[in-house]
């Protein structure tokens, strides 16, 4: 008894000195993160050359909202997303007569979009994997399917659209990602051995797309009403509640550290964003910060190698006000460039908080399997929109907003 005494003693010793080293952003790294909170989420994936971050990262999100309600791991199909947000992009463009946006973007709030439609599935079920290929590549559907709808809006026709381009149109899609019936509800499959279609899998499931809410913050709309946000990718012209920002990082914040994960939208092409170096920061002076290559139309390659200390050492950062956040908005500067999911909070030696980030760039770019770490100052500064769950709003702004 004696020895086996000793032995846990000796394997508690050893567990408890490997717990505790340190967690970093890189090796070599002076960053010391101490772990706030730290949620469920499925593995990191890859987008590879697509512009689907919108969807991979929503999934992700309501991945880990299914694990929260103790609803299990379920792993769902982004491109079953894409492929009928294509489509409702394409109507939408030709509503539009042609001008308005078309393309690989889309917006958190597509998901809901597609679900209350369309239904889900799997990803086992339909991987858009349609062309040879195991990895995701749109770049020759996407110039296809913008060359139809830019001659489509043109109505060559003798002036009028006829019923025939929308199958003309999924046809391309289909090709490329997988063929549908028009009726989705003759698409069945089988999952541990019951049949579902799309919709009947998205009752099993039971998420109820009106408990999420979109969330942001900008002064160029009314606080605690809702407003479209001016981005190109919003092509389905969806709301969201406009919040000041200390009330809009109490929210972020508090729903992390009360449980729940969330969508995250935010301009990644920031000199202080290094996927490789797994930091988001806002250094007050990013002179030392060089860039070496560019970023790619995606970033789905990690983008443009930042070279700094900064990324090495923790540095003062920005405070960021209301009217900066504002200002580089409205200057463009802060650009719609990406979708992500927040699952953690963290803490460096010198008190600055940090989320913790699961990205959709596979994990062979950085030392954190495809994670990174945004600090505070970078989120108040660059978010653009959050989508959560509306319990994770506290009451007090649930009351404001009239949730």
């Amino acid at each position: 008894m004696k020895k086996i005494g000793i032995t846990i003693l000796a394997f508690s010793i050893l567990f408890g000195y490997q717990a505790q080293e340190k967690l970093t952003n890189k090796e070599g790294s002076e960053y010391e993160f101490k772990i706030l909170k730290e949620l469920e989420a499925n593995p990191v994936q890859n987008q590879n050359r697509t512009g689907t971050c919108w969807s991979f990262s929503s999934l992700s999100f309501f991945e880990s909202e299914l694990q929260r309600l103790g609803k299990g791991t379920h792993n769902l199909s982004e491109m079953f997303i894409v492929r009928n947000a294509y489509i409702g992009k394409a109507e939408n463009y030709l509503r539009m007569y042609g001008t308005f946006t078309f393309g690989q973007g889309g917006a958190f709030h597509d998901i809901p979009w597609v679900i209350n439609r369309c239904g889900i599935v799997p990803e086992s079920v339909y991987d858009g994997l349609n062309y040879g290929s195991d990895i995701h590549l749109h770049e020759e559907m996407e110039k296809i399917m913008h060359a139809m709808v830019k001659e489509l809006a043109k109505k060559p026709q003798r002036g009028k659209l006829t019923p025939n381009w929308k199958l003309a149109f999924e046809g391309v899609v289909d090709a490329y990602l997988g063929e549908l019936p028009t009726d989705l509800n003759e698409f069945q499959f089988e999952i541990n051995g019951k049949s579902y279609n799309p919709f009947s899998y998205a009752e099993e499931l039971n998420l109820k797309m009106e408990d999420y809410v979109s969330l942001t913050s900008y002064t160029h709309h009314p606080f605690y009403e809702t407003f479209v946000l001016e981005v190109q990718d919003n092509w389905a012209m969806q709301q969201s509640y406009n919040l000041p920002l200390d009330e809009f990082m109490m929210v972020m914040e508090e729903a992390v550290m009360n449980g729940y994960t969330f969508a995250w939208g935010a301009d990644v092409s920031e000199k202080g964003f290094s996927s490789r170096d797994a930091l988001a920061i806002l250094p007050q002076d990013e002179s030392t910060i060089r860039e070496k290559g560019k970023d790619n139309r995606y970033f789905n390659s990690a983008g443009a190698e930042k070279i700094s200390n900064a990324f090495m050492s923790p540095v003062e950062e920005k405070v960021v006000t209301q009217q900066e956040r504002q200002d580089a908005f409205d200057s463009q500067e802060t650009t719609d460039d990406h979708g992500m999911h927040i699952t953690g909070l963290v803490e460096d030696q010198n008190g600055t908080k940090y989320f913790k980030v699961k990205n959709s760039w596979g994990t062979e770019y950085n030392q954190c399997g495809g994670y990174f770490y945004a600090s505070f100052p970078y989120v108040r500064y660059k978010t653009m929109n959050i989508l959560v769950h509306k319990d994770a709003v506290p009451k007090s702004i649930k009351k404001k907003i009239g949730l």
